[in-house]
């Protein structure tokens, strides 16, 4: 599975920087106050930069999901960080809600309304999401801790599974 990394989560090869935004944002402090101005900030980019830029992403890979509200019907439109696989044409999406207890609001909109659109690298696809379970989601969920090993901290200090989702090109 071909895939963007931004480091092999064992520290050989990462820089520094990368070092040090995986232990801050493993922080209970950085779960507290990422929420309320990463998405506005990468929202605002993305518009500013017509679709070219999401700030976040300049450390992991991001796309802009927009997809039918489960309650409402209306789109939603949020900036998520990603695991691309296989040359672009699918992507992993990691329900951690930076470990906080719920689950984010985008997966439930997902369950009930798989098909979705992304803004990927200023290109806009569609795409349709499925929730990963069994031994499907067991590989991914390896394969994620790899990628960006402060979901495995995410995950150790909530009692719900974080949804793993795949989305792929419709």
């Amino acid at each position: 599975m071909a895939r963007a990394t931004p480091g092999d989560g064992a520290g050989a090869g990462i820089g520094i920087g990368v070092r040090v935004m995986q232990k801050v944002s493993s922080t209970m402090l950085f779960a507290k106050i990422a929420p309320h101005f990463i998405p506005a900030m990468d929202k605002a980019v993305h518009r500013l930069t017509r679709g070219k830029v999401i700030l976040s992403a300049q450390m992991l890979p991001g796309v802009i999901l927009t997809a039918k509200g489960a309650k409402t019907g209306e789109p939603r439109t949020t900036p998520l960080a990603c695991m691309p696989e296989a040359g672009g044409t699918s992507w992993l999406l990691i329900g951690s809600n930076f470990g906080r207890p719920g689950h984010p609001a985008w997966t439930g909109n997902l369950l009930k309304h798989p098909d979705a659109d992304v803004s990927w690298k200023g290109q806009d696809i569609a795409v349709r999401a499925r929730l990963l379970e069994g031994e499907e989601r067991a590989a991914a969920w390896q394969a994620v801790l790899k990628f960006w090993p402060p979901y495995a901290t995410y995950q150790a200090r909530i009692e719900r599974e974080i949804r793993l989702f795949r989305l792929e090109r419709r």
